[in-house]
């Protein structure tokens, strides 16, 4: 087998490339900033400046800076396919789509239209966000989430993810954090009766899906099925079996 370089290209064998925010925190495994998640080499890219209070702000001066990381990471190191690591990045999903000539899929909140339609009709998706007052209709317009089909839920007052989560603290306690998020689950899923699956929105809420689905009893989504999800449709599985 013969093989050709391609010019420009530094690195090769990384399909996924990921956009980071300038965040301070532990990216714990199942994090998507934490590259031991996944079962494949991913390609990480820092944008440095870009704060997450930014993104709540709605900042759009900060789009030039990603298509210009995103660009890098196609011609530089050859990744079929971006996301990012923030569900807030929906504000801006147009634009890299239409600009960096590969799949892109920057929130997790891209998942909601796909998982309503599985669930049927007059039963909701709830969404557990890091802030839920910043959540607002710009960014669930952005990705074609009918508000009408969504509960959502934040964990803004949730003292240790908030510190951890918002607030940068740097400092992250598992255990306790596992029974906020469960307990924040708990409470969707309780209050309303519709609610029929989960999407942990928040990049950093992978980590606890097991538990969520263990203690609510319903289909989880996160960053990380729908990274998965991408990964196996730009890299294809060649099938060995019999018959």
């Amino acid at each position: 087998m013969i093989y050709k370089g391609v010019r420009g290209q530094v690195t090769y064998g990384e399909a996924i490339g990921i956009l980071l925010l300038d965040y301070y925190a532990p990216f714990i495994p199942g994090d998507v900033g934490n590259a031991s998640t996944y079962s494949f080499p991913v390609r990480y890219e820092l944008i440095e400046g870009l704060t997450f209070e930014r993104l709540l702000k709605k900042d759009r001066t900060v789009l030039e800076p990603l298509i210009e990381a995103g660009r890098k990471l196609v011609k530089k190191h050859g990744v079929r396919a971006i996301t990012a690591d923030c569900g807030f990045f929906a504000l801006f999903q147009k634009e890299m789509a239409n600009e960096l000539g590969v799949p892109v899929f920057m929130s997790s909140l891209l998942q909601v239209p796909f998982i309503s339609r599985i669930i049927g009709d007059g039963n909701k998706v709830g969404i557990l966000t890091s802030n839920s007052k910043g959540l607002d209709e710009s960014f669930l317009n952005a990705v074609g989430i009918d508000k009408s089909t969504i509960k959502i839920t934040g964990l803004e007052n949730y003292e240790n993810f908030r510190g951890f989560g918002v607030e940068e603290t740097g400092i992250l306690d598992r255990n306790i954090i596992e029974q906020e998020i469960v307990s924040a689950a708990l409470d969707l899923v309780n209050n309303d009766p519709e609610v029929k699956s989960i999407l942990l929105e928040c990049s950093m809420m992978p980590p606890y899906g097991e538990l969520v689905q263990k203690a609510v009893n319903l289909p989880v989504f996160d960053f990380i099925t729908m990274i998965n999800y991408v990964y196996t449709a730009v890299v294809k599985k060649k099938y060995d079996g019999f018959m």
